[in-house]
């Protein structure tokens, strides 16, 4: 039976300002009653990804963050430089609800064959609004788990996971055998380099510290290139002629790396002799950029030849684009959910703690290795 469930419930909101601040506070909203093929959620979990923090903060600068309103009802005023206000033109006072996935019980559900079939299930759940206490979605943006999962273990079973399979199953729809992934060394990093280890795939990561290094070579990582090193593109050119590696996800977006990946492949290809061309390799080489966490313009030089493309990698576009097959991905997520697609959080928060200065600025550092959650029932 469902149990009852409250009218209202409070969710955490981003409102760009026409006064030209971001302005964070925790809203009370409606639950509303599932339909016939919804499910009412008590979430009980969320991760904060840094696709999270995009919208939660956009391009305002934390460090600037005024506290306001009460330990309760906790309000954060982040000035926005004038020079990025037209970028959020869009949105201004506009409250947006913050959060892509997470996970709880299902407490309610419309009537159904498959939502009355999750009734008292955890599940992971997408869909937007998930730093809320209780959300209402259909069925299809769930993701019911095995027994014995837990709402923490759950909570971050759609955006990494689901983002390393794709690029895993791009490699293999676009002709590839091997690929090139950046910021390597986090969450989802790690969660690709199992992937391919577990299924005979070559990876070559790219990271900027050795301690990251160290942690993917834990995991088996035989492939691994600082791209603050010296000797970089002599690294990560040997690297690419020895796997033969023509497709990189980057999750940076901005300054070199991009182009500087592209000229490597092309580097590493030359060695494979063959006549001289003026246009380089005739083998295509694909740089897609799926991240922004630089935020400087992106630069390309002119040493990869003519056979190349750039374009934006995004989950939805790509699930979306596999319709049906892409549920063999998704079982394979929740079948294992508590070993390869593992998340291990640095601290858990309430949403009222969400919204705390100090932690706001600790979880927008985005660091490898730390990572926040929230747990929406927690007083």
């Amino acid at each position: 039976m469902s149990e009852s469930i409250p009218s209202s419930c409070l969710q955490i909101v981003s409102n760009a300002r026409s006064s030209g601040v971001i302005e964070l506070s925790l809203a009370e909203v409606e639950v509303p009653a599932p339909g016939e093929n919804e499910v009412t959620i008590r979430v009980e979990a969320a991760p904060i990804n840094p696709s999270d923090l995009g919208l939660l903060v956009g391009p305002a600068d934390v460090s600037g963050a005024v506290a306001k309103g009460t330990a309760d009802r906790p309000l954060i005023e982040i000035p926005i430089d004038e020079r990025l206000q037209r970028a959020l033109a869009a949105r201004v006072d506009e409250a947006l609800a913050v959060g892509n996935e997470g996970s709880g019980t299902v407490v309610a559900a419309g009537s159904g064959e498959a939502a009355q079939a999750l009734l008292g299930k955890v599940v992971g759940f997408i869909g937007g609004a998930t730093y809320s206490q209780y959300r209402t979605v259909p069925v299809g943006m769930t993701l019911a788990m095995e027994d014995g999962t837990t709402p923490r273990e759950a909570a971050a079973c759609f955006v990494n996971p689901l983002t390393a399979l794709g690029m895993v199953e791009t490699m293999k729809r676009e002709g590839h055998t091997a690929l090139v992934h950046t910021a390597a060394a986090s969450n989802l990093g790690q969660m690709l380099q199992k992937i391919c280890v577990a299924d005979g795939i070559d990876l070559v990561n790219i990271v900027r510290r050795e301690e990251q290094a160290e942690i993917l070579r834990g995991l088996g990582a035989k492939y691994v290139v600082r791209s603050t090193a010296d000797d970089f593109r002599a690294q990560l050119t040997e690297a690419l002629a020895e796997t033969g590696a023509t497709i990189a996800f980057d999750a940076t977006g901005g300054g070199k790396l991009g182009g500087q990946i592209l000229g490597c492949m092309e580097a590493a290809l030359s060695r494979t002799g063959g006549a001289y061309s003026r246009y380089g390799s005739d083998t295509h080489k694909q740089l897609y950029i799926y991240g922004r966490l630089d935020t400087n313009p992106t630069q390309f030089g002119s040493d990869f030849g003519f056979a190349w493309s750039v374009g934006g990698w995004l989950l939805t576009p790509f699930l979306q684009k596999l319709g049906s097959d892409a549920g063999a991905l998704y079982m394979r997520v929740a079948k294992e959910i508590k070993t390869t697609f593992a998340s291990h959080y640095t601290a858990e928060v309430s949403l009222a703690e969400a919204l705390d200065v100090a932690t706001l600025q600790a979880y927008q550092l985005k660091a490898t290795g730390q990572k926040y959650l929230i747990e929406p029932q927690r007083g």
